[in-house]
């Protein structure tokens, strides 16, 4: 994974960082065509992380790291998280989709699989809606917001059975160490934003085919919410990984992996 690259989209700052395999037939140092792929030949197949509230590309790494093996991998630092400067005002679900739109254009990166993670999906959702020719297939990961805990309480209630019981000790540091990088207050102008978007209702519109990905002991995004996300896409699959909780990329990096390579058709690397 290279260090970050600042991007500057939509009046915003974020990273990006890429893990880009060489095309064959080129060196190293020669370039890529802006389709993403070798220039003059058909377009390489990416794939864009895009990471939850609170955190950053952090606990989206070893699945970045297994990804790249396969295919081009993008993971995203979206304004105001990480160690991006923060915005002087509340952004919504839009504004973060046209950043990551924004950015990923800017790279080159015109085509892609766009994977979320828990606020993720909201984001991912919103940026097939704007930009549908862009996404070949969209993949949600723990998906907000679940009906059965549509407050605030409820919500902060199933992230912390799921740190207690479900997560490892480096699943818990790396988002407990970002959740202090973000601070409260952008947190919590954020959490409002992430409770109020129609996850449901928005998913109806999205036309590229919709896998929907939780760990099986997930009790943030909940087995009848996902499935029931799943069936409301027009091309829509659930597929549960045994054994982990809300954080299933980095407790199970290379289920995740071959789960997404799976749906979205990349060859095995060699």
């Amino acid at each position: 994974m290279s260090g970050p690259v600042r991007f500057e989209a939509a009046g915003h700052l974020g990273h990006v960082f890429a893990s880009v395999r060489p095309a064959a037939g080129l060196q190293e140092n020669q370039h890529s065509g802006t389709d993403g792929g070798p220039a003059g030949g058909t377009p390489r197949p990416a794939v864009v992380l895009v990471h939850g509230i609170g955190v950053s590309h952090r606990y989206l790494g070893r699945l970045h790291g297994v990804l790249a093996e396969t295919v081009d991998t993008y993971s995203v630092d979206l304004p105001g998280f990480g160690s991006t400067p923060r915005p002087d005002h509340t952004l919504s679900v839009a504004d973060h989709a046209t950043y990551i739109l924004g950015a990923l254009e800017q790279l080159g990166v015109l085509d892609f699989v766009l994977v979320g993670h828990s606020m993720g999906t909201q984001f991912a959702i919103q940026a097939a809606l704007q930009q549908p020719e862009r996404i070949r297939q969209l993949v949600l990961m723990g998906p907000v917001v679940d009906p059965k805990r549509r407050t605030v309480a409820q919500q902060a209630l199933a992230l912390g059975y799921d740190s207690l019981f479900f997560e490892s000790p480096s699943a818990n540091a790396l988002v407990f160490t970002d959740y202090l990088r973000c601070g409260p207050s952008w947190y919590l102008k954020t959490l409002r934003v992430m409770m109020d978007y129609p996850t449901e209702e928005r998913i109806t519109g999205v036309t590229a085919p919709v896998l929907v990905l939780r760990g099986a002991k997930d009790p943030v995004a909940g087995a009848d919410w996902s499935r029931r996300l799943a069936g409301r896409a027009k091309t829509g699959q659930l597929l549960e990984i045994p054994g982990t909780g809300h954080v299933v990329q980095h407790n199970r990096a290379v289920e995740v992996a071959e789960a997404i390579t799976s749906f979205a058709g990349v060859p095995a690397a060699p």
